[in-house]
């Protein structure tokens, strides 16, 4: 069973960078703050990143449940995520650093630690109270480094039963990344690769140094904290949905054990899914 910790959908873009706006201006390309770059694959024309496209990708590379996460970079898409909640896709709702309101149909929050205008985790209590008072998850993306790493441990520290989730593998290439691994330590604390093959992209796949590290940080913290996450569609104009999985099911250095890990079982027992189907393997036109 392979669940995806780490992905991301939208009706219609209209989100924010550094204040400017990000939205979509066709052919799979969007308008980043005032530079052009190309958002989703380029056959997705119509700027929408539905759930039944990602289901239709989630089928066809055996992949049985999915966690939706948001960006500010593609704007608050509370209103569409509860259109797509279902038993195989749960879906986070949007921390945007102002009271929060009712969470009750969302699995989880989301809080883009890196992008807040206040980085100080300690102003930003009320989700995580939040999510412990209502047996929901955070899932988070910390600043680089170790910049957020002391105040997170602090917030751990006064919810130790609260699941936290942290993102894009710890940024993971950039200096200082293992002091975010080692908050994994703590006994609810996990880590999901979502965006590892982005930051890994100039090496590209197979990504060698990307299993190397969640070697490296099974080390510190163990296999049964780490969970994959592909960061779709984002990544997917890289690679395809089935390569952000592949690299590390192909791999040798990793044992079949420590992948059912990684792939899914911690992430089954994480976020609660429960009776997923498997999807049939369908051989493609160019197979044998």
């Amino acid at each position: 069973m392979i669940i995806d910790a780490h992905a991301h959908l939208w009706k219609k873009q209209n989100g924010l960078v550094n204040g400017k706006p990000v939205y979509d201006i066709g052919g799979g390309k969007s308008d980043f703050g005032g530079e052009i770059k190309q958002m989703i694959p380029p056959y997705m024309t119509d700027g929408e990143n539905t759930v039944e496209r990602f289901l239709a990708n989630m089928d066809y590379a055996g992949v049985s449940g999915a966690v939706i996460t948001q960006e500010y970079i593609d704007g608050n898409q509370d209103e569409y995520l509860l259109t797509c909640k279902s038993d195989r896709i749960k879906i986070c709702t949007l921390y945007q650093e102002k009271p929060m309101g009712d969470i009750s149909q969302f699995n989880g929050i989301k809080i883009c630690a890196g992008r807040l205008q206040d980085k100080n985790l300690l102003n930003h209590i009320e989700p995580f109270k939040l999510a412990n008072d209502n047996g929901k998850f955070i899932s988070i993306d910390l600043a680089d480094g170790d910049e957020q790493t002391l105040m997170m441990q602090k917030i751990i520290d006064m919810f130790p039963d609260l699941k936290i989730a942290i993102g894009h593998f710890g940024m993971v290439t950039r200096d200082n990344w293992l002091e975010q691994i080692k908050l994994a330590k703590n006994k609810n604390v996990f880590i999901e690769s979502g965006g590892i093959t982005w930051l890994f992209n100039s090496e590209f796949y197979p990504y060698p140094s990307a299993i190397k590290a969640m070697i490296e940080s099974a080390n510190l913290v163990g296999y049964d904290k780490l969970m994959w996450g592909s960061d779709y569609p984002r990544t997917m104009t890289a690679i395809t949905y089935k390569m952000s999985l592949d690299f590390i099911e192909k791999s040798t250095e990793i044992n079949p054990e420590n992948k059912k890990l990684i792939l899914g079982e911690n992430a089954r027992n994480f976020y609660g899914f429960k009776d997923l189907p498997i999807p049939q393997k369908i051989k493609n036109i160019v197979e044998d």
